[in-house]
């Protein structure tokens, strides 16, 4: 049992550390806190130190602002579609004996460890590529004309660049969750003449239901900031503006220091609204 002097030096240890981590974090967030409410245009060497709330109504109320936040929600709603989906399958095909198994999982963890820049750029130019990219080449094959995914199916392209980042990371929780179920209950339900399928909706899926829920409530936290993959591929055109993108946009295409911090700071706020009801869905699944 940890004593009383023990619990004061861990926490003198551990002070340093919790200072640095305290500092790097909230330093940037007051300082964009600051110039939100500041007209501060560098390039034009404009700088008011107090303007109120100008700059946040005029993100809010713009017409990129609406369009920028349901695009990034139809973007992390199919990801999340894809990586669970996906992830199922291939945590259920992992999960069975096979020649190789470490090596296949390796492979497939394989793509968590790519860039995204880098992931985003391999599929742009290698499969993307309407003049030289592998789908083109495919679809002469087949004696259809080479399709544009980036101008044509935007959207899409970027959905499944990301997926294809986040699929080992929801392989990986479900492969643990699968791995987790008791093999005698599928026994006695196969004995019992339950098809693959029943198998699948009443006892494995239901098992997997809490790991679902963690994936989905990680991967929403660090998809609502989908940027490089945009940067990379569309450069925000053809209707892949997210709200981070749009953010970037205010700060440095427009060089308004003070709309961009504004910007920022809604982004922040939506961010933990969405977290913190994730956070409440998952909390009430882990306690069923």
């Amino acid at each position: 049992m940890a004593t009383e002097h023990s619990k004061s030096s861990a926490r003198l240890m551990i002070a340093p550390a919790v200072f640095v981590l305290l500092v790097w974090m909230l330093v940037p967030l007051c300082m964009t806190l600051y110039f939100s409410f500041a007209d501060y245009r560098p390039m034009r060497g404009t700088f008011d130190a107090w303007i109120g709330f100008s700059n946040y109504a005029s993100f809010l109320t713009s017409s990129s602002f609406l369009s920028s936040v349901m695009v990034t929600l139809q973007m992390v709603a199919g990801i999340l579609l894809i990586t669970i989906g996906g992830g199922v399958a291939l945590a259920l095909l992992l999960d069975q004996p096979m020649f190789g198994q470490g090596i296949v999982r390796i492979l497939v963890i394989a793509p968590f460890f790519v860039m995204p820049t880098v992931s985003a750029l391999v599929w742009k130019n290698m499969f993307f590529n309407v003049d030289n990219g592998l789908f083109s080449y495919l679809w002469e094959f087949f004696g259809a004309q080479p399709y544009d995914f980036l101008s044509q199916s935007p959207l899409l392209s970027i959905v499944i660049i990301v997926a294809w980042q986040w699929l080992p990371f929801a392989t990986l929780i479900l492969l643990t969750a699968v791995q987790s179920l008791s093999s005698e209950q599928l026994e006695a339900a196969e004995m019992d003449g339950a098809p693959g399928y029943a198998r699948f909706w009443y006892i494995i899926l239901p098992h997997l239901s809490r790991a679902i829920t963690v994936v989905v409530l990680i991967q929403t936290i660090f998809l609502l900031s989908i940027f490089a993959e945009i940067f990379v591929t569309t450069n925000g055109a053809f209707g892949t503006r997210t709200l981070t993108y749009l953010v970037y946009q205010r700060v440095l295409e427009s060089q308004n220091i003070g709309l961009g911090s504004a910007g920022g700071i809604v982004a922040v706020i939506l961010a933990n609204i969405v977290a913190i009801f994730l956070m409440r869905i998952v909390g009430k699944n882990l306690d069923t």
